[in-house]
């Protein structure tokens, strides 16, 4: 029998648009749900979290973006963990979460290309056994949405997602708030029946 599948909303700050010549500069975790034989269930995502703050790894950095996430690359410089025993933590956070629930992690996130390229990146450069998640063990909510709601990609934004399915915490760009509050949307689209207008068949054409 599959062996059951947690769920990890993911949120990362960075100075930069790609890692390696940019640094991630905080990250969080927020286990959201948990998948078994007897469906999905959810899960507080403020119950189970983990969040680290990086030095960068280059003198490199983009204003802009560093500006999103409000922290101070100075202090990081002095303060920041080292990205080695950031990630082999998070790592350890994981497999004893994976050991305490009896299930393997799911990344999720969204955008999910943002965010795992960043924790991929940093898990296969630093981490001492690579990425918690392998290769491909994860789940953008931006294609959940549009898959459920039929609609295409570019319409799958969160401003038209009805009411109901957005989180009611709120968006604070800080990295372990922002991954509850995701984890928040990642429950009520997973638990979201949604009307099926405008489907067609063209399996003919």
């Amino acid at each position: 029998m599959a062996k059951a599948e947690f769920y990890v909303s993911v949120d990362v700050e960075a100075d930069g648009p790609v890692p390696g010549p940019f640094s991630m500069s905080s990250f969080g975790l927020a286990v959201a749900g948990v998948r078994d034989g007897g469906g999905f269930q959810v899960v507080d995502p403020a119950e189970r979290t983990f969040y680290a703050e990086l030095k960068p790894i280059s003198d490199a950095f983009d204003p802009e973006s560093l500006a999103v996430g409000c922290l101070d690359r100075g202090r990081l410089t002095r303060e920041g963990l080292d990205p080695a025993e950031a990630m082999n933590g998070a790592a350890a956070w994981l497999a004893a979460v994976s050991e305490e629930l009896g299930a393997k992690p799911v990344f999720v996130a969204y955008p999910l290309g943002y965010d795992w390229m960043w924790m991929y990146w940093y898990f296969t450069q630093f981490a001492d056994g690579g990425s918690p998640f392998g290769h491909s063990r994860c789940m953008d909510l931006k294609s959940l949405y549009a898959a459920k709601a039929d609609v295409r990609i570019g319409e799958a934004t969160k401003r038209s997602m009805p009411g109901h399915l957005l989180p009611s915490r709120p968006h604070t760009h800080n990295a372990l708030d922002d991954a509850i509050e995701q984890g928040e949307l990642f429950q009520n689209l997973m638990r979201w029946d949604a009307p099926r207008a405008g489907h067609r068949d063209l399996s003919s054409k």
